[in-house]
């Protein structure tokens, strides 16, 4: 599918933008670049700004005109910078990916369409595309940096796609940990655990027996809707094993004075 995903960038001057858009697109998953009269390529700079994704560089298909850019592309996505008065379908980034990735899935070759850093594309470039894209940047400084733009639709685009295809979009951390530790503290042990607090709290003059407020119902409560597990039901009873230890060593000090 996202193979089926061409970036195109029109008449870039700054080579290193190019080297930042391969980046950009490697980080999410696109490969294929187009390139429509560069003004400095290949060049070490754009290699340097890659950062490891020279293989897309290596791969660019350069071309004279974005005409030959878009050979075989049945649906064509352009980047606007601002509103040129063109009644043309406008889609924000999140609709774009979307759109990109249903049409790609059906077999559809793609273009995201990106024009020059100071000009962006002309009217008559916008005029070849289906749909025009604009990033709701802040109006107080709108403009941004190609490679930047770049990454902002492949980021929507990978989004879509990971939607699409069941994977998730994030990647749960797990406890590097034996699995007894990541076992849930059972019942018996969780009881231990709060007369192990109770008499702590006691001992360290927080709770008073003869007006407990309610003070460990509300404890119980707390703890309760945690999910303690027993690596660490472990540090919770080592804190209060050492709380216990500061606090007779505070009241042998009291009676020594």
């Amino acid at each position: 599918m996202l193979q089926n995903i061409r970036v195109v960038l029109v008449n870039t001057s700054h080579p290193g933008n190019i080297g930042g858009a391969a980046r950009a697109m490697k980080n999410m998953g696109l490969s294929r670049l187009v390139l429509v009269g560069p003004r400095i390529f290949p060049s070490a700079e754009a290699d340097a700004r890659a950062s490891g994704a020279t293989d897309i560089l290596e791969n660019a298909q350069v071309v004279a005109t974005l005409e030959e850019a878009l050979i075989g592309c049945s649906l064509v996505f352009g980047t606007s910078a601002r509103d040129r008065r063109i009644p043309w379908p406008l889609l924000d980034p999140r609709e774009s990916g979307v759109k990109v990735v249903e049409e790609a899935g059906r077999g559809a070759e793609i273009a995201l369409v990106f024009g020059r850093e100071d000009s962006g594309l002309t009217n008559d470039e916008l005029q070849r595309c289906h749909y025009h894209v604009h990033i709701p940047s802040d109006p107080d400084f709108s403009s941004l940096n190609l490679a930047t733009a770049v990454q902002v639709l492949s980021y929507e685009v990978r989004m879509s796609w990971l939607a699409a295809v069941g994977q998730p979009s994030k990647v749960e951390k797990h406890e590097v940990a034996s699995t007894r530790s990541e076992e849930l503290a059972t019942m018996d042990e969780m009881e231990r655990f709060y007369g192990h607090l109770e008499q702590t709290l006691v001992a360290i003059d927080f709770l008073d027996p003869e007006k407990p407020r309610h003070l460990m119902a509300r404890l119980r409560r707390l703890y309760g809707r945690s999910s303690v597990s027993r690596a660490e039901m472990n540090i919770l009873r080592g804190i209060l094993t050492e709380t216990e230890k500061a606090a007779r060593g505070e009241l042998l000090k009291r009676k020594d004075q």
